[in-house]
């Protein structure tokens, strides 16, 4: 069959083919044992209603043994023949244009070249799905190419409930992941509710249909990391970075420090994933061994070098062997997925990525104590840096959180709320009062058509749009025009494409509405074909997560999630394609809520009044938020926004005199 006749068959009447385990590709972790005997047989029904009662005895021993064998039901069987890649806009089967945008979104965050774990619709950080089961993509693609315009999807964590009658001004699809009752948002309760098929973890883009490739995080790390000498005073021309983690989300770290002219060290535990990075251009070199490693940086230091070295073994290694052998470490940082401690996202020191994988799977508790005593010695090392003037933040992935838990040696002297650890967040101290209070974060957009010069026409349109707008931008975000103005320069050279024919900027409310509108327009004139718009939801207003993108507001209020949920409400009304809302997130399943959204442009009227009055919300709600927890920039930033808009009316805080606080008797 054609492709187009194989997405509109959905789930075939008859059985195709087992799929052979293809050990070259990178699998997911095998997941612990959990569920108990009469939960297997539950899982095993739950399964098997995606399908004809004439294949049950076949797909139920089937699926068993993927149950046994890893932990989850994928059912490999299913998965499809074709070539798995973001289509041009044209080549779908489609009445809805919107929905034959989302169908080449879901397949570029599936891409082989995307995503970490493609055969179990896994796009990053070890957990992250699209879908829990191949049987949930068959049928989600087949609705999407048979809805019309009056017509809305609805996605349970990856299952397609089915389309229900809408208006062409809703959207066309609404998805949720991870939605748990509070109290059942442990760790463990992730592995059995998933296990049984019936939630799933969308982590922040993955599950919304809207991850980009590691450029997604190219730019925010970028910025992260000439921000962060910014902040020591030093240039990073010559001096040190040290990190790890090269999976979906942290292997853009190294390309980040290339840009911003830095020596960069990587370290990775899987070595599929470090020959992927190579082979990408993401790192320029290799290095297997410690010493060999020392000798490099040395000899990168004295040469004032801008190099990206992935190192092919624990990051705790490099830590110690730095400190032994007196290599000054000038920003620090970590991104392994410890929102994922138990289940592939950390592997101890001290034991090999083989046995890691092993003991995971086939002795948990014991796996988890070798985490604990090496977050630990993680700690420990990092404290012996930062004695000497290294400045290490957290970078969002619960290293302090988790180390915390573990009894490590990162706890504050002087416990504030909000500054409970010796280490701040990114958020706290670099992109929250630099960026997001300002309202700038991650705005992204795909051109539909797939055509390379496209993208290069969107990234001339939007240099100029950016250009235009700095000539009368305030003071306060003059540095933020420019650096985002030297990366969309910089975006073709640095070659930044993996997937889809996307681009990211850091970009406010105003950026985003003149660019968008700029785009529209060039739709309608023929210049260039669809574009999707779209963000991380590590963003102003998209995210409520207290110890990452909510760590710099200290009213109190950090660890509520009312901003998140009326973002994604406010959106959905507003005009966008899609919506989305998802437990969980960079930060762990319990640790954050998180919503995003699509918009697809088409150059008409209708989505040029779409694009107004969704983007203006979508960020002027995390900034009000932000400003009624009395941060400075914000207060600026949204008093700026009610002059622009005579609509708009936000509460603004009063200050209260700090003598006043200091003289009160309190029992």
């Amino acid at each position: 069959m054609s492709f187009k006749e194989q997405i509109l068959e959905g789930i075939p009447d008859e059985l195709p083919q087992p799929k052979p385990y293809e050990d070259a590709i990178n699998h997911a972790p095998i997941r612990k044992d959990i569920l108990s005997l009469e939960e297997k047989k539950l899982a095993l029904s739950n399964a098997l209603r995606y399908f004809d009662k004439k294949h049950h005895s076949i797909l139920i021993e089937e699926f068993k043994n993927e149950l046994e064998t890893y932990g989850r039901i994928y059912m490999y069987r299913f998965r499809p023949d074709y070539k798995m890649y973001a289509r041009p806009i044209e080549d779908y089967p489609a009445k809805s244009k919107q929905a034959a945008a989302i169908m080449l979104m879901i397949q570029n965050n599936l891409d082989y070249a995307v995503a970490q774990h493609p055969h179990e619709l896994i796009t990053y950080g070890g957990n992250g799905g699209v879908f829990s089961n191949w049987a949930q993509y068959r049928l989600t693609m087949k609705y999407l190419a048979e809805m019309n315009d009056e017509q809305t999807l609805v996605m349970y964590s990856g299952h397609p409930m089915g389309l229900f009658p809408s208006h062409k001004d809703a959207p066309r699809v609404v998805v949720t992941n991870g939605m748990m009752i509070p109290n059942y948002s442990k760790q463990d309760d992730w592995e059995k509710f998933n296990a049984l098929g019936v939630t799933q973890y969308g982590q922040m883009t993955a599950g919304s249909y809207m991850y980009i490739g590691p450029q997604g995080i190219v730019h925010g790390t970028t910025i992260t990391v000439l921000n962060g000498f910014r902040k020591i005073g030093k240039s990073p021309k010559g001096n040190l970075f040290v990190t790890s983690g090269l999976g979906g989300m942290s292997g853009a770290q190294p390309k980040a420090g290339n840009i911003a002219g830095c020596i960069t060290v990587c370290a990775e535990v899987n070595p599929k994933i470090t020959q992927v990075r190579l082979e990408q251009g993401w790192i320029d070199e290799k290095i297997l061994d410690l010493d060999e490693l020392v000798l490099r940086v040395k000899h990168a230091k004295a040469n004032k070098e801008t190099v990206s070295i992935a190192y092919l073994g624990n990051i705790v290694d490099v830590w110690e062997k730095f400190n032994e052998a007196g290599i000054y470490i000038d920003l620090g940082s970590d991104q392994t997925s410890l929102h994922n401690p138990w289940a592939g996202g950390y592997y101890p020191v001290g034991l090999s990525f083989e046995t890691s994988n092993d003991m995971m799977a086939n002795a948990p508790e014991k796996f988890k104590e070798k985490v604990q005593e090496s977050l630990r010695r993680h700690a420990d090392a990092i404290n012996k840096h930062t004695a000497k003037g290294t400045y290490f933040f957290d970078y969002g992935n619960a290293f302090l959180l988790e180390a915390s838990r573990a009894g490590a040696d990162i706890m504050s002297k002087n416990k504030t709320l909000g500054r409970e650890f010796k280490y701040p967040s990114y958020v706290q101290d670099i992109m929250g009062p630099m960026c997001f209070d300002y309202g700038f974060g991650p705005f992204r957009w795909v051109c539909a058509s797939g055509k390379a010069e496209d993208l290069a026409k969107t990234d001339e349109i939007a240099c100029k749009v950016l250009e235009d707008i700095k000539q009368n931008s305030p003071e306060e975000i003059q540095q933020q025009m420019s650096d985002n103005i030297q990366w969309i320069k910089g975006a073709q050279e640095n070659k930044l494409v993996v997937g889809s024919q996307a681009r990211i900027l850091y970009a406010d409310a105003e950026g985003r509405l003149k660019i968008a509108e700029a785009f529209n327009q060039a739709i309608s004139k023929g210049e260039i074909g669809y574009v999707v718009l779209g963000r991380d939801h590590h963003d102003v207003s998209g995210t409520d997560s207290p110890y990452r993108e909510t760590s710099n507001i200290y009213d109190g209020s950090r660890f509520t999630a009312d901003m998140a949920i009326h973002n994604v409400i406010g959106d959905s009304f507003r005009g966008a394609t899609w919506v989305s809302i998802h437990n969980g997130g960079g930060v762990g399943w319990g640790e954050v809520i998180n919503g995003g959204f699509g918009m697809v442009l088409d150059g008409t009227k209708e989505a040029s009044k779409r694009l107004k009055q969704m983007l203006f919300w979508d960020v002027n709600n995390g900034i009000s938020r932000r400003s009624w927890a009395k941060n400075e920039g914000a207060v600026f930033a949204i008093k700026r926004a009610m002059e622009s808009e005579p609509n708009l009316k936000v509460t603004l805080p009063n200050y209260v005199d700090g003598e006043l606080l200091k003289t009160l008797e309190l029992k």
